[in-house]
């Protein structure tokens, strides 16, 4: 009897630790990549933000380096990131009695094409784009620090997970 439980729990372990072969805690499975490029995302959108361009660049190539074992590369890499930032808007979301803007709504859109040397089939080119509120009385200049983190951190966030997270 006891010989058995011994040889039940060596192959619940066993199974355990070839099953975190194919799969690890941030979701992305099987890669079939050693290596990312990010490519410079130009600021395309109608009104350009000085920065932008590289402030996002370089926030969705850290993203991927730290939720990843992936090795970044200047080029040749097996999974391709490029594209474009294609919108940057302000707009009046809320008005007041006094027909004024009481929130404005900063949002970012980005156009990327993401490429699977190694596995086609997961290429895209998509969309993906978010937002950030705060009161009219307010400057953009006070608050755009913390709009640019949390817009980016949504935007890499979608563009990994439509990426790398393969369920």
């Amino acid at each position: 009897m006891k010989n058995i439980k011994i040889y039940s729990t060596t192959i619940i372990i066993s199974l355990l630790l070839l099953s975190c072969k194919f799969y690890n805690f941030t979701g992305t499975g099987d890669l079939k990549a050693e290596t990312y490029q990010v490519n410079f995302f130009q600021n395309s959108a109608p009104i350009v933000e000085p920065g932008l361009d590289i402030d996002f660049t370089n926030a969705l190539q850290d993203l991927i380096q730290n939720q990843t074992s992936l090795t970044l590369v200047r080029s040749n890499g097996d999974l391709i990131y490029e594209g474009e930032i294609v919108e940057y808007r302000i707009s009046p979301m809320t008005a007041t009695a006094n027909n004024t803007a009481a929130q404005n709504r900063l949002t970012i859109g980005v156009q990327v094409r993401f490429t699977h040397n190694n596995r086609p089939e997961d290429d895209f080119d998509q969309r993906f784009s978010f937002f950030y509120d705060y009161p009219a009385s307010t400057q953009l200049a006070s608050v755009q620090s913390i709009a640019f983190e949390e817009i980016f951190d949504r935007i890499t966030l979608d563009i990994f997970n439509a990426s790398l997270a393969n369920w």
